[in-house]
């Protein structure tokens, strides 16, 4: 069973229940919605193409919708313009019907406030980059240092720093209610910056009573110094590595995508490791070798989850892109499951350590499996954070405990009707592994559950033989 998490970016390429279907066969965890495209039309047709799968098959594909928010592009161009090294081309917030030959209008107002002469703007992630010659009150003159073609609503960054933009769109909150009428697991807020619009979100998500979970999007220049505070406040991160590379320089993004995940598992967060994991399959059958090494690296790293974004949205190949990702990251965690090492500290809380003592025990008899019988999902959080070799099979009785889970690395999450007596709950879960094949008769498995001891439930770890 493969630990790492895959999240699925779905599009026109994969939108009908067929292509959906395959995705699920291939190994996606979870299906992603881009905002930034689509109806909402369209996309409640694939939620409901999603959860018809979901129970047809038994299915726990969790549905991640994620924010188009706050950016800044240039405007509608009557034809492509073609630029060369050298040339001067104005960004302006003159909004007019017509303006002069290499003149492109910015959506951000207060971009002429926020850029100074010398800045390196990129267009597209650094497709086209130019620099800031001059400043006036309505334009930005700059010179052209790579020759490309600039198409219409392009997306613009200035290298280094994060634009003065609303943390949550009107568009954003539109999209909010639509994720919380249609029940998704995940929302992704993008361009989050500090902790305040993390908090806020999840405050009101619990005044829906809506029970989605919260990723933050680390792609802005402005949010690497409140890193800490923006792990603490939000259920899990996302590296969104294209406009994190556009904001800060290419060479520091492996080194942020290192602190990232080691926080995030530090915290017990889930973190997912996204953009670019196998853009040159967008268009071609195989990968490159550094492709392949993109994601072995973030396997290495223990990062929960790894995204195909246009691979699968519009790629022409977007279920061999699936199964690249999926055989190279279970070839390299066969590879790591030679170290038997938990890294994670000592703790206090005794459920923290409970976990983590449950994951030695487990580790260290190379027992087939970790069963845990969770209503929340709390304690197979929590094991999953210790990474133990074996997989974590979490039962729980709840449908959106269970789909959430499945972000989570290591675990698999099933449902099982819970008994209020602990002993009932285990046999349940144990025979239906059985009727699956998942474990076999003299099996040795390490079982994280509650007992009734003198009249009140208290924690345990069992080791049984099946």
């Amino acid at each position: 069973m493969r630990k790492t998490k895959i999240v699925c970016t779905i599009g026109p390429k994969t939108a009908a229940c067929e292509q959906l279907k395959q995705l699920a066969e291939g190994g996606m965890n979870v299906a992603r919605l881009n905002m930034s495209h689509g109806t909402l039309e369209w996309h409640r047709d694939v939620i409901a193409g999603i959860k018809r799968i979901n129970k047809k098959f038994g299915l726990a594909i969790a549905i991640l919708l994620d924010t188009k928010g706050a950016e800044v592009r240039t405007g509608d161009l009557k034809q492509d313009l073609p630029l060369k090294i050298g040339d001067l081309l104005t960004l302006t917030i003159r909004h007019r019907a017509e303006l002069e030959p290499y003149s492109v209008e910015v959506s951000h107002d207060g971009f002429v406030r926020e850029v100074a002469v010398g800045d390196i703007v990129l267009i597209d992630g650094g497709m086209i980059r130019l620099k800031v010659l001059e400043i006036t009150r309505t334009d930005v003159r700059c010179e052209v240092l790579d020759e490309g073609m600039l198409t219409s609503r392009r997306h613009l960054n200035v290298r280094g720093k994060s634009a003065d933009l609303p943390a949550i769109t009107e568009k954003d909150w539109i999209d909010i209610e639509f994720a919380i009428a249609e029940r998704v697991d995940f929302i992704a807020l993008s361009f989050v910056r500090q902790a305040a619009a993390i908090t806020g979100l999840i405050g009101y998500l619990k005044e829906k009573q809506a029970p989605i979970s919260v990723l933050a999007k680390i792609e802005s220049a402005e949010s690497i110094p409140h890193l800490d505070e923006i792990i603490a406040a939000s259920h899990g991160i996302m590296i969104a590595r294209g406009d994190l590379g556009a904001e800060l320089p290419y060479e520091e993004v492996p080194l942020l995508q290192d602190e990232i995940v080691r926080k995030c598992r530090a915290a017990g967060k889930p973190v997912v490791v996204a953009t670019h994991m196998l853009e040159s399959m967008i268009v071609n059958p195989t990968p490159t070798r550094a492709e392949v090494t993109d994601i072995t690296h973030a396997v290495q790293q223990g990062a929960d989850a790894i995204m195909l974004s246009g691979e699968t949205a519009t790629g022409q190949h977007p279920l061999k892109a699936l199964g690249v990702m999926d055989v190279v990251a279970r070839r390299i965690e066969r590879h790591l499951a030679q170290d038997t090492t938990v890294r994670v500290k000592a703790s206090s809380q005794s459920k923290e350590e409970i976990s983590r003592s449950a994951a030695i025990l487990g580790n260290n008899l190379g027992v087939a499996g970790t069963l845990v019988i969770t209503r929340r999902g709390l304690m197979a959080a929590l094991l999953s954070k210790c990474r133990p070799v074996a997989p974590i099979f979490a039962f729980t009785n709840t449908t959106h405990v269970r789909r959430r889970l499945g972000l989570y690395w290591g675990v698999h999450p099933l449902l099982v009707d819970l008994s209020n007596d602990p002993e009932v709950s285990i046999q349940r879960a144990t025979e239906k592994l059985l009727r699956r094949k998942i474990i076999a008769p003299g099996d040795r498995i390490v079982v994280l559950s509650d007992i009734l001891a003198g009249g009140k439930f208290v924690e345990t770890i069992q080791v049984r033989i099946i």
